[in-house]
């Protein structure tokens, strides 16, 4: 059984159209390290940049998803720039340029806490044990949460709902994070991976062109009002409709079949 280094690691490996990003730093929960972080963006950065690649799924070694960041390790480099990732890479935060253009599924399982939260709400899809146990904690320990925490829980939840959380620090379970918004599938505890697996597989079987679309579509409504990205459907439309994707899938409507999409 191979030694897990004591600062943690970063796994990847694609199993066919699905790009796999795990944690793996179980004996401490998963707490992130200096390390750790460098890794996640670089493993999201090659997830980008692999062609067969269509979408994401991030997980967790072990019983817990994140007990947050490691601060001891962390805190030192804290307020400095390019702590998560060098400027040509991708933000797994999905906060800063460039962004990634294709989706991510997280799976997540029992503590699940601070940049977790912040991961988790930054993927497209979240599937959550029923074990979690979440907390945005930074006020706990004199910070503020800076991986968008205070952007998409006030955008999910609203700003009360948010705010709830986000000024005490306080726990909440699974059902609460169902309610809010913040994640979209519960399951049993264990069978988080497989689900967001399933859920990863069924995005990769549609035209890559058009779920990229529909992410940078949706993204432009939340950044830049409905109005800014209504002004994209038309000429998004019109690229689309000249791929061969448009083509595979009316053949595969009209003989009544699964399309085979390539991205073209």
């Amino acid at each position: 059984m191979k030694t897990v280094d004591a600062d943690g690691e970063i796994l990847s490996r694609r199993e066919g159209a699905v790009f796999l990003i795990g944690l793996n730093r179980p004996a401490k929960l998963n707490g992130f390290t200096p390390k750790m972080l460098k890794e996640l963006a670089a493993a999201y950065t090659a997830f980008e940049h692999d062609p067969a690649a269509r979408v994401a799924v991030l997980y967790a070694e072990g019983s817990h998803f994140t007990a947050g960041l490691d601060l001891p390790k962390v805190a030192p480099l804290m307020g400095q720039k390019n702590l998560l990732r060098a400027p040509d890479q991708i933000d797994p935060c999905n906060n800063l340029p460039p962004f990634r253009t294709k989706p991510v599924v997280a799976a997540v399982q029992g503590i699940t806490y601070t940049i977790g939260i912040e991961l988790m709400l930054a993927a497209d899809v979240v599937i959550a044990a029923s074990d979690c146990r979440f907390s945005q904690l930074e006020v706990k320990r004199g910070i503020m949460a800076t991986g968008g925490a205070t952007i998409r829980m006030v955008e999910r939840a609203g700003w009360g709902n948010a705010m709830r959380y986000l000024l005490t620090g306080d726990e909440f379970d699974v059902a609460t994070a169902l309610r809010l918004g913040f994640v979209q599938e519960v399951t049993a505890p264990g069978d988080q991976l497989n689900e967001a697996m399933k859920m990863a597989e069924r995005i990769a079987a549609q035209a890559p062109l058009a779920v990229s679309a529909t992410l940078r579509n949706a993204r432009q409504a939340v950044e830049n009002g409905p109005a800014a990205a209504v002004t994209e459907f038309e000429p998004t439309q019109a690229v689309l409709m000249g791929s061969e994707d448009v083509r595979e899938g009316v053949a595969s409507f009209v003989e009544k079949r699964a399309a085979n999409f390539k991205g073209r």
